[in-house]
């Protein structure tokens, strides 16, 4: 029998005026969500994800949008079928937030600063259930304690700023559960976090659907996600719905060309390839604009790029074989936490505490572990960004620690490094040429500003970026475009070593696949020198030749990548691979199983 409707979308078209051009960002989608489903919405940045669920909860703004068709059929408890582009808007706001609830992809931005986390949801409970203070109080601590925050009464009393994004991202699911919605709307809420706090999100969302026979709407680019969550899966590109249909149907006989990218360009786990499959590896386009099929399968596309183990051998013998760049001895770098009556510290912060490894020449080491492990720390230590309180750190055997400040702004040439925010690593007043240029200037790499502008256009090309692209400014690109940008600004000081901090992690997987194999092109034909930093140890696993695992400041595991990830040591590893996201048939088929037997994770 099936389950009661809650949601028909019929044929919406958003529109955005842009440069006097209509943009059709959702163009003639249509889909049913039914009590207690869950319907998973993928596609990359752009493809049309959000503007879909902004367009149900009526928040386009117009100008310059506007939902110029189509019907959004909303079954509501007590006031039957209403059409939610055509109602009042007061009528409007007593279903947003009541009756459907919103979570956005960065909590951080979606509260307010200068509010305390308990207030802000007490606020939205009082508005809509018309209670009093303490007992919204007392329904927001209950609230906080169903989504399994640590202390609730403490975070109650806290600001964002004061605790963890997966905790923010906690505030942001007990608000909108704060009035026991009947449909939920989740954009890309577990983008940013570590695969271990993004297991307990979905596990969680999972145990409030059930309690409570909601309707879910999960919008991500990660297909690995959606495997684990969704009943149904629609896939959408370029604003239109170009495939969708049962969870196992799409993972196991997938149709549409841009599906298969999606599913193949996440690192796979169970075996070591070259490089990843990208959308240009099932499809192109035509002089008309057209799309072109290329008859490839997922499986075909993976195993073209295998590393045989006898290439995996001759890999390993060739990196021991060469010098050591950089060598780290006991490095602890720790901060205060406490200080006493005259300002002396009476309790640290040990963010780094006695690490020790080596580098070797033209290797990639891969930094895996949870936010707040000392990963970044770590990186940004060796680079002397942050000062170490103790150990030595040697590059070609120089102890960077006894150079002057002069001294070691002129080996940072050498030694550059890529951040995860690409949008606030580079200057939104300059021109990206001015940017990448600038690094060249202040090194005083060639002879004139003429020489460096050729060489920008050619580190532009090198990262699949165009000259006539020179003038324009950072807001003008996308965030894989930001990210190759902030790569050519690295590149122009040809460094020997780069510390890539985090840098694909707020990527989608098919412009992270392109990063990826860009990264690794760039490595062979420059022989760079990597630290790759992460918390996805999937894409660690995929770009190192060694994997380093951290842990509240210390490596607890340090060996080859695929021997970590096949034959892991300790438990927090173990952990770590087993809240990655597989994707795999059999992982969907005992989930379908768990769903109809109500065997959702209590525990997070």
């Amino acid at each position: 029998m099936e389950k009661e409707i809650l949601l028909q979308v019929k044929n919406l078209v958003t529109e955005f005026k842009s440069d006097g051009e209509l943009i059709k960002a959702v163009n003639d989608i249509s889909f049913t969500l039914h009590k207690g489903e869950t319907i998973g919405i993928v596609g990359e940045s752009g493809s049309g994800k959000s503007v879909t669920s902004l367009s149900i909860m009526q928040l386009i703004p117009n100008p310059p949008g506007r939902i110029s068709g189509g019907e959004i059929l909303y079954h509501s408890k007590n006031d039957g079928i209403k059409n939610l582009r055509s109602i009042p808007s007061k009528q409007m706001r007593s279903f947003r937030g009541n009756e459907i609830a919103m979570i956005f992809q960065e909590p951080m931005t979606s509260l307010n600063p200068v509010y305390t986390c308990g207030s802000q949801v007490m606020e939205v409970i009082v508005l809509h259930q018309k209670i009093s203070k303490k007992d919204a109080k007392l329904k927001t601590i209950a609230l906080f304690e169903q989504v399994q925050l640590p202390d609730p009464a403490r975070i109650f009393d806290s600001y964002p700023h004061q605790i963890s994004g997966g905790q923010k991202q906690r505030v942001m699911i007990a608000m909108a559960m704060s009035c026991n919605p009947r449909i939920l709307i989740a954009d890309e809420p577990t983008t940013a976090l570590d695969v271990t706090v993004q297991k307990t999100i979905l596990d969680l969302m999972l145990q409030l659907q059930k309690e409570q026979d909601m309707g879910i709407m999960f919008i991500t680019h990660d297909l690995g996600v959606i495997a684990e969550l969704a009943d149904k899966v629609m896939v959408m590109y370029k604003g239109k719905v170009v495939e969708q249909g049962p969870v196992l149907e799409i993972f196991s006989n997938p149709k549409h060309p841009y599906t298969k990218s999606l599913l193949a360009c996440r690192p796979p786990l169970d075996k070591r390839i070259m490089r990843l499959p990208v959308s240009s590896d099932f499809m192109k386009t035509d002089e008309s604009g057209n799309m072109i099929e290329i008859a490839k399968t997922v499986s075909e596309a993976i195993n073209s790029v295998i590393v045989t183990r006898e290439q995996r051998f001759l890999e390993h013998r060739e990196l021991y074989s060469r010098s050591k760049i950089l060598e780290l001895q006991n490095i602890k770098t720790y901060f205060p936490k406490n200080k006493g009556f005259f300002g002396k510290a009476t309790e640290w912060i040990k963010a780094v505490d006695d690490v020790s490894f080596d580098v070797y020449e033209g290797e990639t080491l891969g930094l895996v572990g949870e936010s707040g492990c000392g990963k970044t720390t770590l990186g940004r230590t060796i680079l002397r960004l942050n000062e170490p309180s103790n150990g030595k750190i040697f590059f070609e055997r120089k102890d960077l620690l006894r150079m002057e400040q002069e001294e070691m702004r002129h080996l940072r040439k050498d030694m550059q490094i890529i951040f995860q925010d690409p949008y606030s690593s580079l200057n939104p007043r300059i021109t990206i040429g001015e940017a990448i240029m600038e690094p060249m200037q202040v090194h005083n790499v060639l002879s004139n500003n003429k020489q460096r502008k050729e060489k920008v256009y050619e580190l532009l090309k090198k990262v699949g970026l165009e000259e006539k692209q020179f003038n324009r400014y950072p807001h003008e690109f996308s965030g894989g475009q930001r990210q190759r940008i902030c790569i050519a600004r690295a590149l122009s000081l040809n460094p020997k070593f780069i510390i890539c901090d985090e840098s694909v992690s707020a990527l989608d997987v098919s412009v992270q696949a392109q990063v990826l194999n860009l990264l690794n092109d760039l490595k062979r034909e420059f022989k760079f020198t990597y630290i790759f930093i992460s918390h996805d140890l999937s894409v660690v696993k995929f770009m190192s030749d060694r994997m380093a695992v951290m842990k509240s400041g210390k490596i607890v595991e340090l060996g080859d990548a695929d021997l970590i990830y096949m034959k892991p040591q300790t438990e927090y590893t173990k952990k770590l691979i087993s809240a990655i996201p597989k994707g795999q048939l059999e992982d969907i088929e005992a989930s379908i199983e768990k769903k109809k037997r109500f065997e959702i994770p209590t525990t997070f």
